[in-house]
């Protein structure tokens, strides 16, 4: 039988977002904030990624993962947060969530729940790669998982699939973890990554990357062998011989409770619908970090935990769930996020923008924000393309007509990004 627990907020999720989110609205005074944690520790992925670079967005210092992990979860243990570890949310009793941990089931009541539960990337089985299935092949959690944490080697050839941020932070894994990168492969015609990036890549480790690029199979019994790869142009293929294939980026929020509460999901993102002040369309449930798109950084999230927070005071205090009017966006963008306008909407979405991203590269694209024909909106951005966001200003949503159908957002003009870099 379960024991029924309660709570005034609960955040599912005790990475950057959930923590800065507790940390907030526990030095605000909102009463019981209890964060579900399921991993033994806080912090969430930067745990696993022992190079520097986080935090200068939002503690303005930059440290390395596992610090910067730490200090969030200092921050909201101070403020007052109770984090339950070990612990998952598997569903819901009603408005209730349903908790397993270390102490058996319960059942947890609140008044408000924030969903911080970030993302994942997707496997190499649901990317459809064929082929045999040896040893070899994981993901970039799994990669520092194996390397920061366990300490192994993971192999000593890889070939990295994906050439975004993340993919990037796996190539300096894999030289911590004494593997080297002999490929790292990308369907689109360059990287998604920064520049400074790709170009450090390239001179310290010295990495191919292969543009219009596909893995088309891998090989090995035992242990991966080589890998299959098909130019996307000419149809040609080759083998490259290899004993590790990381498969990073193309990521899924972690949406499943969301969709278990009713809560509308956003077909762009495929992480629940939200609006300015990160409510889903589910009251009292709000959402924050990746698990509302896949993926910004970690300090880009905790920055979505704190916004979060604000919206949940609100509500505590005042009450009051508005309806929300859907954001469409027409090809080749592929979401923009938050995805709803609630009606009468006054408060800016996290950072003060929304994010948009493309299916394909577009130079100095214009973009154009409508309802029912009528524009709201009308301006260029430097750039546009997948695996990286690029903002929208936001004093438009003061303009949406409650009742006025969608708002849409297409692109009306640029040009079309390099074929190959």
């Amino acid at each position: 039988m379960s024991v029924r627990l309660s709570a005034d907020v609960a955040i599912v999720g005790g990475g950057p977002a959930g923590l800065a989110a507790a940390a907030r609205l526990a030095r605000a005074g909102a009463g019981r904030v209890v964060v579900i944690e399921r991993e033994r520790e806080p912090g969430g992925i930067p745990r696993h990624a022992r190079h520097q670079g986080f935090g200068l967005r939002d503690l303005h210092r930059l440290m390395s993962g596992p610090r910067y992990a730490r200090r969030h979860a200092e921050l909201a243990i101070a403020a007052g947060a109770e984090i339950l570890a070990e612990t998952q949310a598997t569903g819901w009793a009603g408005d209730a969530l349903e908790l397993t941990g270390p102490g058996g089931r319960a059942a947890l009541e609140a008044r408000a729940v924030v969903l911080a539960s970030g993302c994942r990337e997707r496997p190499r089985a649901a990317r459809l790669v064929p082929g045999s299935r040896p040893a070899g092949v994981m993901t970039t959690g799994t990669l520092q998982q194996l390397v920061y944490l366990h300490g192994a080697r993971p192999g000593r050839r890889a070939v990295i699939a994906g050439a975004e941020h993340v993919s990037f932070s796996a190539l300096l894994t894999l030289a911590h973890g004494g593997a080297s990168a002999v490929a790292m492969v990308t369907e689109h015609p360059r990287h998604q990554s920064f520049a400074l990036a790709a170009a450090a890549a390239s001179l310290r480790f010295r990495v191919r990357l292969l543009t219009r690029t596909a893995i088309a199979g891998i090989r090995g019994r035992d242990r991966v062998e080589a890998v299959e790869l098909r130019d996307l142009d000419s149809g040609a293929t080759r083998a490259l011989a290899c004993d590790l294939v990381v498969f990073t980026a193309d990521w899924i929020p972690d949406h499943e409770l969301a969709a278990l509460a009713g809560a509308a999901l956003d077909p762009g993102t495929r992480g629940p619908a939200v609006d300015a002040e990160l409510r889903t369309t589910r009251p009292g449930l709000f959402a924050a970090g990746n698990v509302v798109q896949g993926a910004e950084p970690a300090d880009a999230a905790a920055l979505a935990g704190r916004h979060a927070a604000a919206g949940v005071l609100r509500y505590l205090e005042a009450g009051g769930w508005p309806e929300a009017i859907p954001i469409e966006v027409a090809d080749p963008l592929a979401w923009i996020s938050p995805n709803l306008v609630a009606a009468g909407a006054r408060q800016a979405p996290p950072r003060g923008r929304f994010l948009v991203r493309a299916r394909r590269f577009v130079a100095a694209p214009r973009i154009e924000v409508a309802q029912t024909g009528r524009v709201l909106w009308s301006g260029r951005l430097r750039r546009l393309g997948p695996g990286r966001s690029s903002a929208l200003p936001a004093g438009w949503a003061a303009r949406v007509e409650p009742g006025g159908g969608p708002v849409s957002v297409a692109v009306a003009g640029g040009r079309p990004g390099p074929l190959r870099r």
